[in-house]
């Protein structure tokens, strides 16, 4: 190699003549070398100042470095006294408020002194620029520094190897050592020890001793980044020789030492479990399958995952049932009040259950409003039975999976609800709660409705297959129950494997008696209230029943005995009052408002077209009041008060019955021609549908066209044909309850619904005179409006 000693050539860095004076840019943790064009990002005030002072000047600057880089007002000491004059090429505004500087480094300068003005540092500065040398040594230690920066630059990885060809062909030694001490990452403090050296040759020997240190460290991440990957390979590799020790083994008829087994717990559990013989031979073959994986690998963790659910499902564990039927009978009374007929149809089922020790029965399905104690029936029969009880909310499942699981191919999969619920309960015999099972959805994921077909088939359920599982999973020990809103939404065949048995709402006497005995002694310990300190009369009672609620179960009572208690703690809390606290029916405004539904009388007098029906609701039942008015018109039927279709279809058949039977029933042939007829159901809010208010619309209609008036006392309820005959309806306990609610005395109904009476509560029909009919023609009669 040519040596680079020689005369200096004229050197800008030399003649350049620095001012007297110039700004100071200080800079955090940087160090710029003359000779080398370097980007800065400048973000303080003062700083910034200074780019602006320079803009239109010889923009010169002298950059120097702080001691400390953490302070960002920079005082004079922080500095150091050797820098850089530098002259800005290229400045560029950036969005976030900060400047790009684009510098080239000029010359050394050393510090005479500092002045601030304008908020600006100032220096004073003489040049500092190390003398020349042609000396050997200066030419030996500028070699060693060029063979070091090429070991350097081998080991680094984001320089070009063209950069040593390029630092080589540099005509000036000091250009040499300026561009190497630019290239190598160190700490700044170390290269400003190499700036402030005023001889060459020792400029050299720090650089050397500086690169070595470097090549040293990346020596260390280098041989850190070889051991992590042959750690990675070494892991492939014991896979491998674990393989060939196996056939090894195998073939030498040597069996693996238990204390070499890896395994060995994940067996004992196999062992404990007592599983099938196939679902066995499926567990110790998925263990064998671990047993050749990598164990940091993710397909083991899917594996592990996979046998800790085998190993945890209840196999053959079962509850110790209690069949004891007189129990049972005391803890469905204590629990529930009233519900005699599903109370005997669960104490039928464990009688038989008694007899027979297994049985494949129907599952039972309760049916009923909201609040009617459906779900707590499940808990009652577990405790009767002395089983685990466990509950799925189906309300609002679409995915087929969340019955069946999803197959293990998918990240993150999980058996389906049946089998989590049947690990839950650690035994294979628990009473199963499905509840709100009419509220399921089927969409592009499949039908979680037909997935629990299977489930819920006694002939099939024997082997009921979960996705994730992949094996036969035994469910003919589980007591399915399952709860609905409305029967009809159930899917047929999902209905066809079920008993129904449904569940009306309670009387208002009922809820009485659950309010005193349940609902009252329930908030007053949630509350904090002692027995005595609040005292509800039976009055007070019975008008949060008729006026504050209306619904067929007991929850909004229930939350109106709470809102009730809460008020009197609170009281009690502030000594605004002493126990015991009476409240009676008319102290109620004063702690539960205005009532929201005012106890509304029926008209006993007699009114022209209005007449009195019967509805169900999923509230339970209600009556229904029906206007029908005339006026001139074109010969139109206008109906309101947000009527369906079905009830809409209701009022034409019942407009066409009367006009084909006119002189039959002593009408005008003509009686719609020139008149408009209006009827309008109120409540206007609420939708309304179905066809069994069609004996009540023909009531009504039939009164405002003959001008003959109807007595308001009578309900009626039941679906009409053209020829005026009354055919069946649904949900008759519901409105034979509304009835009695709202002191009803003759209730109409379909002769064909006559034989559910005697399934109705002989309370509910205590006080009811229920007239079946089978025509119009009867109806007449009894609303004595013959023509």
């Amino acid at each position: 190699m040519p040596s680079k000693i020689k005369s200096p050539a004229p050197d800008r860095r030399r003649t350049v003549e620095s001012p007297a004076e110039l700004p100071v840019i200080p800079l955090r943790d940087v160090v710029v070398f003359p000779g080398t064009v370097y980007p800065l990002l400048i973000g303080r005030p003062n700083s910034l100042k200074v780019l602006d002072e320079i803009a239109d000047s010889t923009k010169r600057i002298l950059l120097l470095a702080q001691r400390d880089p953490g302070i960002d007002e920079v005082a004079p000491e922080n500095l150091y006294t050797v820098g850089v004059v530098a002259r800005v090429n290229q400045i560029l505004r950036l969005p976030n408020g900060m400047t790009k500087v684009l510098v080239e480094g000029l010359s050394r300068a050393t510090v005479v002194r500092l002045s601030r003005r304008n908020q600006m540092l100032n220096a004073a500065i003489t040049a500092f620029s190390p003398l020349p040398e042609s000396s050997r040594r200066t030419e030996a230690a500028l070699r060693r520094s060029l063979s070091t920066f090429r070991e350097y630059v081998t080991y680094h990885q984001s320089l070009p190897d063209e950069l040593v060809a390029h630092v080589e062909h540099l005509p000036d030694p000091q250009q040499v050592a300026d561009y190497i001490c630019t290239y190598i990452e160190c700490d700044y403090r170390r290269k400003q020890e190499i700036l402030e050296i005023g001889e060459l040759y020792q400029q050299f020997l720090a650089i050397t001793r500086l690169l070595k240190e470097e090549i040293e460290i990346l020596k260390l991440e280098k041989s850190i980044d070889r051991l992590t990957r042959d750690k990675m390979a070494r892991s492939q590799r014991v896979y491998y020789l674990q393989e060939q020790m196996k056939v090894i083994r195998r073939e030498l008829g040597e069996e693996e030492d238990e204390e070499d087994d890896p395994f060995v717990e994940y067996r004992e559990k196999i062992r404990k479990a007592r599983m099938p013989k196939d679902v066995r031979e499926k567990a110790y073959e998925e263990l064998e399958r671990l047993g050749g994986m990598a164990e940091l690998s993710p397909e083991a963790t899917v594996v592990r995952t996979y046998l800790d659910w085998m190993c945890a499902l209840p196999w053959a564990k079962r509850s110790k049932e209690t069949l004891d039927i007189e129990r049972a009978r005391q803890i469905l009374d204590e629990d529930h009040y009233g519900l005699e007929k599903p109370k005997e149809r669960i104490l039928e089922h464990l009688s038989v259950l008694k007899l027979v020790e297994r049985m494949k029965g129907p599952i039972l399905c309760f049916v009923g409003p909201p609040g009617v104690g459906k779900t707590s029936l499940g808990h009652s029969i577990a405790r009767a039975m002395g089983r685990k009880f466990v509950r799925v909310s189906l309300g609002g499942v679409r995915d087929e999976a969340e019955i069946r699981g999803h197959r293990r191919t998918y990240i993150g999969a999980l058996p389906g609800r049946i089998i989590q619920c049947m690990r839950k309960a650690g035994s294979r015999n628990p009473v199963f709660l499905l509840d709100e099972v009419d509220k399921m959805n089927a969409d592009f994921r499949g039908d979680p409705a037909a997935a629990l077909l299977e489930a819920l088939d006694p002939e099939q359920n024997t082997t009921f297959l979960d996705h994730y599982l992949d094996v036969d999973y035994d469910l003919s020990e589980v007591m399915f129950i399952t709860t609905a809103n409305h029967e009809e939404n159930i899917p047929a065949p999902l209905l066809d494997r079920m008993e129904v048995i449904r569940l009306p709402g309670y009387l208002r006497t009922e809820k009485l008696h659950i309010a005193q005995k349940f609902l009252l002694p329930k908030q007053l310990k949630n509350n904090g209230l002692l027995g005595d300190q609040l005292i509800l009369s039976r009055e007070a009672l019975l008008r949060i029943i008729d006026e504050y609620t209306r619904e067929s179960g007991v929850r909004e009572l229930e939350r109106h005995i709470a809102r009730i208690c809460r008020k009197v703690a609170r009281m009690a809390v502030e000594g605004k009052t002493k126990a015991p606290v009476h409240v009676s029916a008319t102290g109620l405004k004063g702690l539960l408002g205005v009532p929201p539904y005012p106890d509304r009388h029926l008209r006993r007098e007699k009114t022209v077209g209005r007449a009195t029906g019967l509805a169900w609701t999923s509230a339970g039942g209600d009556i229904l009041s029906i206007d029908v008015t005339l006026m001139r018109g074109r010969g139109e039927l206008v109906l309101t008060g947000q009527l369906g279709d079905v009830m809409k279809e209701s009022a034409r058949a019942a407009l066409s019955y009367l006009r084909d039977r006119a002189e039959h029933l002593g009408l005008d042939n003509d009686f719609f021609r020139g008149r408009e007829i209006h009827l309008h159901i109120p409540e206007g809010a609420v939708p309304k549908d179905g066809p069994s208010a069609g004996i009540t619309i023909a009531a009504a209609l039939y009164s405002a066209v003959s001008g003959k008036p109807l007595p308001q006392d009578i309900a009626m309820t039941g679906e009409i044909t053209l020829r005026g005959e009354v055919l069946a309806i649904g949900g008759l306990p519901e409105k034979l309850i509304a009835a009695k609610r709202h002191k009803v005395k003759k209730v109409l109904i379909p002769r064909e619904n006559l034989p559910q009476l005697s399934e109705i509560s002989p309370e509910v029909r205590r006080g009811l005179k229920v007239m079946p009919v089978d025509n119009l023609d009867q109806v007449w009669a009894i609303l004595n409006v013959n023509g």
